[in-house]
């Protein structure tokens, strides 16, 4: 293994891996479960917002951390991933929040009004698994 990352270590700088060699797809777990325990769907809270995450039939590893059967957990905010997006890295900004440390809760401010909120588990180079292990929309409204 010890090699393998001193040849990546090498060639990634270079440019001498072709792209495909890097996107890879991460089969998701039979059965693998992604899902918002808190906030409830429909709920009114106050920002900051708490978000507690559940899994099942897989593990929490930290982003760069290649083991079977785990990912880590993003949040979508006011947004969702369909199409080719599923196919690539999940963005890092407001919409998109990385737990890349292993999280399973984060605080969030929110401005008032209605906001979604869905959790999708990225790999080790935060591309979701295929299929997807996705949750529920969950929708509230933030006074």
């Amino acid at each position: 293994m010890y090699r393998i990352l001193a040849a990546l270590t090498v060639a990634l700088p270079l440019g001498l891996l072709p792209a495909a060699a890097l996107a890879g797809e991460t089969p998701a777990p039979e059965g693998a479960k992604v899902y918002i325990i808190q906030p409830k769907d429909g709920a009114t809270v106050k920002s900051p917002v708490t978000v507690l995450f559940g899994l099942e039939g897989m593990g929490v590893a930290p982003a760069g951390v290649a083991k079977d059967k785990t990912g880590h957990h993003h949040l979508l905010i006011d947004t969702e991933m369909t199409g080719e997006a599923l196919n690539e890295p999940i963005p890092s900004d407001d919409h998109h929040r990385h737990f890349g440390g292993g999280q399973t809760e984060a605080t969030i401010d929110l401005p008032p009004g209605k906001h979604t909120l869905q959790l999708i588990m990225g790999d080790a180079n935060h591309i979701p698994h295929t299929p997807p292990v996705m949750s529920d929309k969950v929708t509230i409204t933030v006074e």
